[in-house]
């Protein structure tokens, strides 16, 4: 790996108290507001604003925050998570992979992210059911319906299996999508994204030693969710993908 940059370095040791700092900031916030999904939420907003921060990440936004309803975006890396919600008070849908993460993983869990399997269809009855419960009592779901991370440049197809909750609650379902760009030289592309054969780690290592990065985040206009949640991936594909052209 070689050695580290002094801002690599700095970086780590400032993670380091972030999750510790959070860690001991965590049950402040349940007992100040009473535990549950509100208190995780806005732990979850102070702890992403922080590690944007860390990251030099400057946010900008365009479109109305939504209040309800599926939040359904684009995906591109784990910094999505961050982006999100540290803007919009929501629960959010990972894959199972992301509970073993290192940092992230831990930071999901204790958020109260609903965790679901892609790869076992006996599972969905039971994850639409966990996802509709927020969706009924007004919380934002944000959901990665591509199933996957990619390199941005496109939208990939997705997956219309859990947009069933949307359906079936009939909340808005609001239409987003993520870009990015580094501050001086190199690929978004390659080191903010996070797919292919990339590794958390040096992924994370490499991105600590960058002097910052600007996110762009595009939510569409809130709508009802069609009747049936083929359509509703469809027209969702397309308003995601009218978005990200419209960024570039």
């Amino acid at each position: 790996m070689g050695a580290l940059s002094l801002r690599t370095l700095l970086g780590l040791l400032r993670l380091g108290w972030i999750i510790f700092s959070g860690m001991a900031v965590l049950r402040w916030f349940l007992i100040r507001q009473g535990g549950g999904e509100s208190a995780r939420i806005a732990w979850m907003q102070w702890m992403s604003r922080r590690f944007l921060a860390l990251l030099h990440a400057r946010v900008t936004v365009s479109g109305s925050i939504p209040v309800e309803g599926l939040v359904a975006s684009n995906h591109l890396s784990y910094v999505d998570i961050l982006v999100i919600g540290s803007l919009c008070p929501a629960i959010f849908v990972a894959k199972s992979d992301v509970n073993a993460w290192p940092v992230f993983g831990w930071l999901c869990r204790n958020a109260g992210t609903i965790f679901v399997s892609r790869d076992n269809p006996t599972e969905v009855p039971a994850q639409l059911a966990t996802m509709e419960c927020p969706l009924r009592e007004g919380i934002p779901v944000v959901l990665f319906p591509e199933g996957t991370s990619s390199e941005g440049s496109t939208v990939l197809p997705l997956r219309s299996s859990l947009l069933e909750s949307a359906v079936r609650s009939g909340k808005p379902v609001t239409p987003t999508a993520i870009s990015y760009s580094l501050h001086g030289n190199g690929n978004p592309g390659q080191e903010i994204a996070y797919w292919g054969e990339h590794t958390l780690f040096p992924h994370l290592l490499n991105l600590l030693s960058k002097p910052g990065f600007q996110a762009r985040i595009a939510f569409g206009h809130s709508r009802p969710p069609e009747s049936d949640r083929k359509r509703e991936a469809t027209r969702l594909h397309g308003e995601v993908s009218e978005l990200l052209k419209r960024m570039k």
